[in-house]
């Protein structure tokens, strides 16, 4: 490290000794010990011109008789140059054995000055600096300062760093203190290995820690810069991830790192001893506690005889245990697991240990370092407050609670003693961070075609942990804009109660012939059952209109309509009659029937009540790879509004891990429509494609309208069901950081039972018998007698489908490319074999 000085004068290092030897700090001159003995008031001061005379006198402290030995003189001196303010001490003896002190005081800072930097704004150097502008300059507090802003550059890992300090001597002892700083380039991760690793291939291993490895995209994350904190952690997550498998002996035992100049990177090395897998061999519940049942608690384990060896399932189910001794009034109950290993079988004996603990209670909850977020918001996530049982459990959830709120960069709760033996005080440390977010988002899919999205939102509003959002969405086919709030605690009680208000409008394209509009509004609430169980209950409001391009609302046929409004519903609603090509031919052989009927109709208002239960196991809710989840979602629509209907929709998801990082996924689907009063409309009706069966368009399976002059758009159906069986795996000849896999999969599914409009009185068209499958008339305007209704395909035929996909998890967002094959389909359907949708925000 260079050190730049410009003073014209250095420090004095000059060791005077008198008598017997003694070891001295540098710069430093005693008076021998035959030296008279004085006092503190015949002690002459030189050259201080900002210390006082007794503040230096003050350092020297008499001994009995309020005299001056020579060891208090010693102490004296080592206490002025341990201040900091001077450059030189100096000890003398004058006339008659008169102490002279002889200072040369340290130059006061004028300015402190960071030349070079890019990266990191002065504002944060500044901070993290000791040396400060119009404090005492020190050599000492200089190179300590370099070391820091060195290792602030480490941290964001750029290790080629170098900083110069230089001080610039100016008038009346004043000194300008400059760091210079030459940044270097960012020092990132080079490669990632693991050795000893046999049951986890290093590619799945490499998706269970937080670093990464540089490749192309790296400068659009920063997983790749090497931080030894952040590989400190990677153990952690590595043994976690190893203990949820069954494997209760695994050690991480080290994690190398070592620097390549050559690739001018870290090559970072894990070394693991894995040791054996186990699986319950028994699970047992034993107490100490009178009149207390431990079977009881059997209900709230989750641990299962014959089942891998989880240690989170232990963690889960003692915190499961001890809150509900808790509620039965054993508050200072303490569960404590246990495990006997069996070697030879492979199997632990978990066994749960339920003991009356200490009898300790919370005196107080301290908060510390949050300076935006309201010391209620923090509190409420607490199920303890002062003056209660003390229960580790309940802490241990609330510090999850907290940082699951996303509010704070870290969390710690710990204890500290209280004013009793058996008080105890909860420290919460925190650091908050940034909680609103300003995103311009992009995307394309074939669906939708291209499409972007302007929001800003902001998780902690005003600090009382309120979320906000708005936003605006404009695209080829779709647009409209959003806005949204949640009160996460409605009336201090833990229910969320959301609002949304939006407007969409969704544009005709090559898979609708007719555009809709609709302008809502939805209160919701949302109850947490478990952490993971989850109930939602919302009621909806919309108005919803159709439209239709000019050329499908136009006559075009010649002569007089075939078939109009009736006269009345005509001078209503102002249409021309004798027109052929304006907008008064509400049916002229192109149009669907129930689609003209909508429009005729005019703004239609639903009125919904529904809700939704969630059941959620999956291990990462972005990449899963093992886990259940589970939605069952009802509506039901006329509480008041235009329309009525039951509508019930079931989903279901399961991944499992399978061989070699080659993960299952199982997609079980299924919705009814109820008919309730009032037929149902259209646009009410279940709408299927590649949602259901890859390998078909947008609404290319189901009920179809057959005019052959016609869009013959898809009608929909009441009645749908899918499965899907899927394998994804990653390509292993590719770094893991691209983010690339691929998919394997099959799928079958069925969209059948239309029940909207077939008939309209108004303009005379029939169907004799309803749904008949008679021909339309090949003659626009159609002949008398023929088929004039709407004639429809209702089969209810298997549609299957294999295909392949690509999925990236790329820095620009989520994307996937699916090219399907349909094995078997309607006779109507419209297929589209390759599909690609995806997004992202920057």
């Amino acid at each position: 490290m260079k050190f730049g000085l410009r003073l014209r004068g250095g420090l004095l290092a000059t060791l005077i000794m008198f008598g017997a030897p003694v070891v001295a700090p540098v710069g430093a001159v005693f008076v021998s010990s035959s030296a008279l003995a004085q006092t503190v008031q015949s002690i002459s001061v030189e050259g201080n011109r900002r210390v006082e005379v007794e503040t230096i006198r003050s350092y020297f402290k008499p001994g009995p008789g309020g005299r001056l030995d020579q060891g208090a003189i010693d102490d004296g001196l080592k206490a002025l140059i341990e201040t900091g303010l001077f450059q030189d001490v100096r000890i003398n003896r004058g006339p008659g054995g008169q102490v002279i002190v002889s200072v040369v005081e340290n130059p006061v800072i004028g300015r402190i000055a960071f030349e070079g930097n890019k990266k990191i704004k002065d504002e944060q150097l500044t901070a993290e600096v000791q040396s400060k502008a119009r404090g005492t300059f020190s050599r000492a507090m200089v190179q300590s300062d370099t070391l820091r802003i060195a290792e602030i550059y480490r941290r964001s890992g750029r290790y080629d760093v170098r900083v110069t300090p230089e001080v610039i001597e100016q008038p009346n002892n004043r000194v300008d203190l400059i760091f210079t700083i030459v940044e270097g380039s960012k020092t990132g991760v080079k490669s990632i290995d693991f050795v000893g690793n046999v049951a986890f291939s290093s590619y799945r291993l490499r998706d269970v820690i937080k670093t990464r490895e540089s490749n192309l995209l790296s400068f659009l994350a920063s997983g790749d810069i090497y931080d030894p904190d952040r590989v400190e952690a990677d153990r952690d997550l590595l043994r976690r991830f190893y203990l949820k498998n069954g494997f209760a002996d695994v050690q991480v035992v080290a994690a190398l790192t070592e620097y390549d100049p050559e690739k001018k990177g870290f090559n970072v090395t894990f070394k693991i001893e894995e040791g054996s897998q186990y699986r319950v061999g028994a699970v047992d519940f034993r107490t100490s506690i009178p009149n207390f049942d431990p079977s009881s608690m059997r209900g709230y384990s989750r641990v299962n005889v014959g089942s891998l060896y989880n240690v989170e399932s232990v963690e889960k189910s003692v915190e499961e245990m001890q809150i509900e001794a808790s509620r039965r009034g054993y508050a200072f109950a303490v569960v404590r697991p246990g495990g006997d290993r069996n070697f030879e079988a492979h199997t632990v004996s978990v066994v749960f240990n339920i003991d009356e603990g200490p009898r300790t209670y919370i005196e107080r909850i301290n908060l510390r370092g949050n300076t935006r977020t309201r010391d209620y918001v923090i509190r409420r996530e607490f199920d303890i407050s002062e003056g209660d049982a003390y229960n580790r459990a309940l802490v241990d959830r609330a510090e999850r609670r907290l940082k699951n709120l996303d509010y704070f960069k870290s969390i710690k709760i710990t204890t500290e003693p209280g004013s009793s033996s058996d008080r105890v005080i909860l420290i919460v440390d925190m650091e908050e961070k940034s909680t609103g977010d300003f995103s311009i988002s992009g995307g394309y899919s074939t669906t939708d075609g291209a499409l972007a999205e302007v929001s800003i939102s902001e998780r902690n509003l005003l600090g009382r942990g309120l979320f906000a959002k708005a936003a605006v969405t404009y695209g080829q086919y779709a647009r409209g804009y959003s806005l949204s709030f949640v009160e996460p605690y409605l009336l201090d009680y833990r229910v969320a109660l959301g609002l949304d208000l939006y407007q969409r409008e969704q544009k005709s394209n090559s898979y609708i012939s007719y555009g809709t509009k609709t302008l809502g509004f939805s209160p919701r609430l949302g109850f947490s059952l478990r952490e993971d169980l989850a109930l939602q209950i919302r009621y909806s409001i919309y108005r919803q209109e159709i439209s239709l391009p000019y050329f499908l609302a136009n006559c075009n046929n010649t002569g007089t309509p075939a078939i109009n409004p009736s006269p009345a519903f005509a001078s209503l609603n102002g249409i021309d009659l004798t027109s052929t090509n304006g907008l008064g031919c509400y049916s002229d052989g192109e149009a669907s029937l129930p689609v003209r009927r909508e429009l005729a109709n005019g703004k239609t208002l639903t009125s919904a009540l529904g809700y939704t239960l969630s059941y959620n196991t999956l291990d990462n809710n972005k990449n899963p790879t093992d886990g259940l989840l589970l939605d069952f979602r009802q509506d039901f629509a006329g509480v008041g509004g235009d329309v009525t209907y039951l509508k019930s929709v079931a989903d279901g998801k399961y991944y499992t891990p399978l061989v070699s990082d080659i993960v299952g996924l199982v997609h079980l689907q299924g919705g009814v429509l109820t008919k309730i009063g009032s037929d149902i409309r259209m646009l009410d009706h279940f709408q299927m494609g590649p949602n259901l069966v890859r390998g078909f368009a947008p609404n290319g399976i189901g009920p179809r309208d057959l005019n052959p002059f016609g869009t013959q758009d898809a009608l929909g159906g009441t009645k749908y069901w899918g499965a899907s069986l899927e394998l994804q795996m990653p390509f292993w000849f590719l770094p893991k950081e691209v983010g690339l896999k691929g998919a394997v999969y099959a799928d079958a599914g069925g969209l059948f039972d239309y029940q909207g409009p077939t008939t309209w009185a108004l303009t005379g068209e029939t169907t004799t018998p309803k749904n008949s499958n008679c021909t339309p008339s090949t003659i626009n305007p159609p002949t008398a007698g023929t088929c004039t209704g709407l004639v429809y395909d209702n089969g209810n035929t298997v549609r299957s489908s294999v295909g392949v996909g690509l999925i990236w998890q790329s820095p620009f967002g989520p994307l996937r490319f699916d090219y399907a094959v349909p094995l078997t389909k309607g006779k109507y359907d419209r297929t589209q074999e390759f599909r690609f949708g995806g997004g992202t925000t920057f």
